[in-house]
């Protein structure tokens, strides 16, 4: 048995330690948003996060996962709601066919945990391994760019309404 953690959830698994980490996430795990492209690495749209870093699940073995933590684009959502993220994607046009955007999603998202100030070049970089043949990638830079001020304007509200309730708490 290998036993990981899916989206904030210990999984076990008896699949053989060889199988590709996406096959066992779509397959026992039931988790289809992480879609198959081209099965070799290059087109990015089986991207998930493992232990925080963005890889492809097609070049990974299931065993290689044992006691770490798997992020897929299912793990992004809090319940129902949809993150500044997913929203922006839907409202800015990044998403088309739907293909590539769990992959972008993933790696766009690995990108604004660690920067919520990117650069439009930084978003390139962060979003370089994934594929898409409909946008043209400006809508996806753009939609990345949008979630990334949502993050800045939530976070800086939370941050005024603490400093607001410390003040009055003095």
């Amino acid at each position: 048995m290998i036993r990981f953690k899916v989206n904030g959830t210990v999984r076990e698994t008896d699949a053989p330690p060889m199988a590709r980490l996406l096959d066992v996430l779509r397959v026992p795990l039931g988790l289809t948003g992480t879609k198959e492209g081209c099965g070799e690495g290059e087109c990015g749209a089986c991207s998930v996060m493992l232990d925080g870093v963005p890889v492809n699940s097609c070049l990974v073995a299931v065993g290689q996962c044992e006691g770490r933590e798997v992020v897929t684009v299912e793990g992004l959502a809090h319940g129902a709601e949809l993150t500044p993220l997913q929203r922006a994607f839907i409202e800015d046009g990044g998403a088309q066919c739907g293909i590539c955007t769990p992959g972008m999603l993933v790696a766009a998202e690995a990108l604004l945990r660690r920067n919520t100030s990117p650069t439009d070049d930084d978003v390139r970089d962060a979003i370089a391994g994934n594929l898409c043949r409909c946008t043209g990638y400006q809508r996806i830079v753009d939609s990345i760019q949008a979630a990334a001020a949502a993050v800045r304007a939530k976070t800086s509200k939370a941050s005024k309404a603490s400093k607001a309730g410390g003040e009055t708490g003095a």
